[in-house]
């Protein structure tokens, strides 16, 4: 089966071993992984900002990109598979073809977990890893996804892994993309109430399924000198210690 890379710009510009885990990972699965040329952001940020009409731009050149491809479109990050899924359809005027072309690339568009265990229908997936781990629900995968025990259901399959329950796990971190920008002093806020409870837990290392979410929680264990690692999901199942 084909797979469709969709990168996403702090994945591609911030996290290349977690893009290489994830490619590993399917790959192992059996999928044949291509990477679309061309990509770039999807619009996300401009239209959660309140400017839907900038953001139809990327989302034209994205399913210029992405709308001539086979297979399926997965992606690390919830909340650009769920803007292109649910969004991108609002973006264009129906009867139009790049409303039907929006419509089309939403179907076959699917966050990692979502993918493995909804699409693959595995939870197994052969990963090894020693420790105790906890998880951060992020908000796009919980909320905007429904994607409440996929992770999950992936992590107790791994070998070695003891998950331990994070206090509030549902609660948002205070990233929010540009929110974490226009309200600072929120955001911290939030994100030090995220970072105390992940230490609380007991946990090595904490799993997060978003990269903004990843490098907002990395980024406050870091500045407490915790030693508890921050991990995207695909860095777990692609073995002991992921693709360095």
């Amino acid at each position: 089966m084909k797979v469709q890379l969709f990168l996403t710009c702090l994945g591609e510009n911030f996290f290349p071993p977690v893009l290489r885990d994830m490619v590993a990972v399917l790959e192992r699965l059996g999928a044949q992984c291509e990477m679309p040329e061309g990509q770039t952001c999807c619009g996300q940020p401009f239209y959660n900002s309140g400017f839907q009409r900038q953001a139809v731009g990327p989302a034209r050149q994205w399913l210029k990109v992405f709308g001539r491809t086979e297979g399926y479109i997965v992606a690390p990050s919830g909340s650009c598979a769920e803007f292109v899924r649910h969004r991108y359809p609002e973006l264009f005027p129906a009867g139009t073809a790049e409303h039907a072309l929006a419509v089309a690339a939403a179907a076959r568009t699917f966050e990692f977990s979502e993918f493995l265990v909804r699409v693959l229908k595995v939870t197994d997936v052969g990963a090894s890893y020693q420790g105790r781990v906890t998880y951060h629900a992020s908000c796009h995968i919980l909320r905007g996804l429904g994607l409440r025990e996929e992770p999950k259901q992936l992590l107790r399959a791994v070998k070695g892994l003891e998950l331990v329950p994070l206090a509030d796990e549902t609660t948002c971190c205070g990233f929010g993309g540009v929110f974490s920008v226009v309200y600072p002093e929120v955001s911290r806020s939030m994100m030090a109430d995220k970072v105390r409870a992940i230490v609380a837990s007991g946990a090595d290392a904490v799993v997060v399924g978003e990269p903004g979410c990843l490098m907002n929680v990395a980024g406050g264990l870091q500045r407490l000198g915790s030693s508890v690692r921050a991990l995207h999901l695909a860095q777990v199942l692609a073995g002991p210690g992921g693709v360095e």
